[in-house]
């Protein structure tokens, strides 16, 4: 019953919410592509290429607290992506007996709400790295390298997923393919 009337009470706001969606996924897939492509990967290669010299370290380090930081837009538009979306799927005529649909909302359970779930530990939580670096706690240095370790393997790993898989869910919310 309440989901019939929240869905009638959406409908004349279909178009809105699909823009607001649309917009959310914008804003999360491409946020960072930026600061990530021109100063992150070029600061973590420079320094990778010369892992002693101390003026490359502080480039990379300066360069990874501030993709923690540039990601909180990233990590405001995915919860408003997924609310959203729930929003679409309510008011909306496709359901899950749509291909295009369960696939899609398949590719959101099983990649991107994993990928998301570690990207916010990594930037904003226990992997925060100005966090480590001011707490002063335990051996700062040794937590501060695995920190930047652990979330550089996570940006070579999942980048090229989301790229892929952000597209394919773009083309399907698009084409809408039977």
């Amino acid at each position: 019953m309440f989901v019939e009337q929240l869905s009638a009470a959406l409908v004349p706001y279909y178009l809105q919410i699909k823009f607001f969606h649309v917009a959310c996924a914008m804003i999360w897939l491409a946020s960072t592509s930026v600061a990530y492509i021109n100063y992150l990967l070029p600061a973590i290669k420079a320094w990778q290429r010369a892992p002693d010299d101390e003026r490359l370290l502080r480039q990379r380090n300066i360069a990874m607290e501030r993709f923690d930081q540039g990601v909180v837009l990233e990590h405001v538009a995915f919860p408003l992506l997924l609310l959203s979306g729930l929003l679409l799927l309510t008011a909306g005529p496709w359901g899950l007996a749509h291909f295009w649909l369960s696939l899609k909302l398949c590719i959101v359970v099983l990649v991107f709400l994993p990928i998301e779930a570690m990207d916010y530990w990594l930037s904003h939580f226990g992997g925060n790295k100005r966090a480590i670096r001011v707490s002063g706690q335990g051996d700062v240095a040794l937590s501060y390298e695995q920190a930047i370790a652990h979330h550089w393997l996570f940006l070579v790993v999942s980048t090229p997923v989301i790229s892929v898989t952000g597209l394919l869910v773009l083309y399907l919310a698009v084409v809408k393919p039977v």
